[in-house]
């Protein structure tokens, strides 16, 4: 099987699986979970913001560093 084949069936057993384990969750439990979820995301934010905050130079430098393969 080529690669898309395999990204495909891959693509298509996780949206099975998660259709199957939302439907589960009863509505009691989804603005919990949601929440936890919401709060995981910006612990993510805000340590990708610590970590850009420390880097050598600003953004803009890092991007104008790389070099370009069409150069």
């Amino acid at each position: 099987m080529g690669e898309l084949m395999i990204g495909l069936y891959v693509f298509v057993l996780a949206t099975l699986a998660g259709r199957e384990v939302i439907t589960k969750v009863p509505p009691t439990l989804h603005t919990p979970l949601m929440s936890g979820a919401n709060a995981i995301s910006g612990i993510a934010i805000v340590g990708a913001i610590v970590v850009a905050g420390r880097a050598d130079g600003t953004t803009r430098q890092c991007w104008e560093s790389r070099r370009s393969p069409w150069r």
